[in-house]
């Protein structure tokens, strides 16, 4: 159970967020002016100046809420840990404020905004997840116990096993190839769409059969859509680790593998640890 905000206050947050956002790219136009950076953020990455323009856009609204009386602590990839009060809340907010910031440079319409509400510091804990996809403009929501949606209709998962469609995330080509060959027979077709939490956003609505990242990824990535993927009657594993001891916090690493059925979900794992 979440203290703070309701789901309705953190989801109109949110919203207004990507409303904020999308002004950002509107007024960073083609790959030149996306190609911006200053420093390395918390997250270890180089950081875009549209990675903290829109990091700003959601902390604004974090500051309202705050400022509306409510205690929390947030995760994000930039800015690293915030708190907002005393830090006694055990609320934390985990957030990437763009999910394939290398689609967004380059100007390839599919990234995510990310974000996570959880009530203590594991995945077990995430109890609100929010993606927005950028590209289509297709929002998807969970609250744990209230199942999935996307665009306000609930998404469940399709019934029977078969990898028709299959994501891989970190996908760099040496990788890419290991995984392959361990699927070859098994999955129709490969698709890298350069965003973890729509990749298993996609998995929750059926779009793809499964996924896969082919390197340990971070907290800020999957927290919120992995929630979705659980949600919508699929299954997540965090490789060898239970939800419980996947960590929230950003020196967190781990496996990220999803499916609609725990057969599909085992052969996917065996492509993965083929890789990492």
């Amino acid at each position: 159970m979440l203290s703070g905000p309701s789901s309705g206050e953190w989801i109109a947050a949110l919203r207004r967020a990507v409303e904020a956002q999308k002004k950002v790219f509107s007024e960073h136009v083609g790959i030149e002016a996306r190609t911006q950076y200053e420093g390395i953020g918390e997250g270890g990455d180089r950081t875009l100046v549209i990675d903290r323009l829109c990091e700003d856009a959601l902390f604004a609204e974090l500051d309202m809420l705050h400022e509306a009386g409510h205690e929390f602590t947030a995760v994000s990839e930039e800015r690293g840990t915030v708190r907002f009060g005393t830090g006694d809340s055990p609320l934390l907010v985990v957030i990437d404020p763009i999910d394939g910031s290398l689609n967004a440079r380059r100007t390839v319409p599919l990234h995510s905004l990310s974000v996570a509400v959880a009530s203590g510091e594991s995945m077990a804990d995430v109890g609100l997840a929010y993606v927005y996809e950028f590209g289509a403009g297709e929002e998807f929501i969970s609250v744990a116990g209230e199942g999935a949606s996307l665009d306000g209709r609930p998404m469940r998962v399709a019934e029977g096993d078969g990898l028709e469609v299959v994501a891989m995330e970190a996908s760099k080509p040496a990788r890419i190839i290991a995984a392959c060959e361990v699927l070859d027979g098994r999955a129709y077709r490969i698709r890298c769409p350069g965003s973890i939490a729509v990749s298993l956003s996609y998995v929750a609505c059926s779009r793809f059969d499964g996924m896969i990242s082919t390197r340990p990824c971070r907290s800020v990535d999957a927290a919120a859509a992995q929630l979705l993927v659980s949600e919508a009657g699929g299954v997540v594993e965090f490789g060898s680790q239970a939800p419980s001891q996947t960590g929230l916090d950003l020196d967190s690493r781990f496996e990220i593998a999803a499916a609609r059925t725990p057969g599909d979900l085992a052969t996917l794992r065996e492509a993965q640890t083929a890789v990492i």
